[in-house]
């Protein structure tokens, strides 16, 4: 078996902020992946933690020998399997209801239900589970493919995409609180303007629920200000300007920079000798990258090389919270991601306004 990273020694900044929010408001939490140590090791956790009620999905027999040979306890931790579970007939009445209205051509309702990462969606989707978390054991398209044919997007986002929360108290200039949010890091390649805005507009919203406080957008760049007029430079200038409209006009306590270099984002001196005479700055919360080859080389870096705890990636732009775990996750990162996509559904009706229509 392959040898994942080991956890790093938890600071649990961010874990135990999410905990406390948690244990007020616990969570179901579907994990599509559920024949997986690592899953069962986070669900335990979370269960002693009691802020998650963990649902693994999986054959139900070998989710518990997997338990039971590693010694950890499956105690309140439900698990289904999904053809021999009691709603599979009414999921595959959905889907083929859902495939009719939406006039496109499906494989078989009993074929696609069976499948764990489309049951877990269509959990979440009718409000069996609060969130859901999947990807783990499975290459990326899967996963993401049952969110979209199965979980109703918003209609103010252009396109779904990924957004990543980055911890590392070891680190210098992470965030204004410790904490970085980093987007797309996942699945738009190219970004036009209007999906550009949409990402800013959506991870600020995040960022603010998370924090508790008004939250700064760096729009990042090879620029600052003109500084380079290329073409790329100035479609982050329009993405920034068209994203302080939208969180003006819907009175965001978001503020939206750009186009900025990452020094100018994060790094306060960098700063004032790139921006003399401008007004002191705070630390970007969120870096909204031009393309996802920017943004998710950098999260690798992050992650690999400085050493900065992952959480997510968190899939924005459906109406219902998911997230999207790599194959290559720890323990903490699967247990931190699924305690910050239930922290996300406490406040899912003012983050989602039009998810119910």
């Amino acid at each position: 078996m392959t040898d994942f990273p080991k956890d790093p020694a938890p600071n649990g900044t961010v874990t135990k902020q999410l905990i406390e929010q948690l244990r007020r408001h616990p969570k179901r939490v579907v994990f599509t992946e559920g024949e997986d140590l690592r899953v069962i090791q986070a669900a335990a956790r979370l269960v002693e933690m009691e802020a998650v009620a963990p649902i693994l999905l999986g054959n139900r027999e070998r989710i518990r020998n997997i338990a039971k040979e590693h010694e950890v306890s499956m105690r309140f931790i439900h698990t289904i399997d999904p053809p021999l579970s009691t709603d599979f007939k009414l999921f595959c009445q959905r889907v083929e209801n859902m495939a009719r209205y939406r006039n496109v051509q499906l494989a078989s309702p009993e074929e696609l239900v069976s499948k764990p990462h489309y049951y877990g969606a269509l959990m979440v989707q009718y409000g069996q589970a609060d969130a859901v978390v999947g990807g783990n054991m499975a290459l990326p398209a899967f996963y993401f493919r049952a969110l979209i044919n199965t979980i109703k997007p918003l209609s103010s986002v252009p396109k779904i995409f990924g957004t990543t929360m980055l911890e590392g108290t070891h680190l210098r200039h992470l965030g204004g609180s410790g904490v970085l949010f980093l987007a797309d890091t996942g699945l738009v390649p190219n970004p036009d303007i209007q999906q550009l805005a949409a990402i800013a507009i959506e991870t600020g919203k995040l960022a603010h629920h998370f924090l508790g406080r008004k939250v700064h957008v760096a729009m990042l760049s090879h620029s600052t200000k003109g500084s380079a007029g290329t073409p790329d430079a100035r479609k982050m200038a329009a993405a920034a300007t068209l994203a302080r409209e939208i969180a003006l006009s819907k009175f965001l306590d978001i503020e939206i920079e750009g186009e900025i270099q990452a020094d100018v984002a994060l790094d306060p001196v960098a700063s004032e000798v790139k921006l003399p005479g401008a007004d002191q700055r705070q630390t970007a919360d969120v870096l909204v990258f031009p393309n996802l080859d920017a943004a998710h080389i950098s999260l690798k870096l992050l992650q690999h090389v400085a050493g900065a705890q992952n959480y997510g990636q968190l899939i924005l732009g459906l109406a219902r919270p998911a997230a999207q775990i790599p194959r290559t996750a720890s323990v903490e990162t699967i247990f931190g991601t699924a305690a910050a996509v239930a922290v996300e559904a406490i406040k899912y009706h003012q983050l989602y306004p039009d998810g119910d229509e």
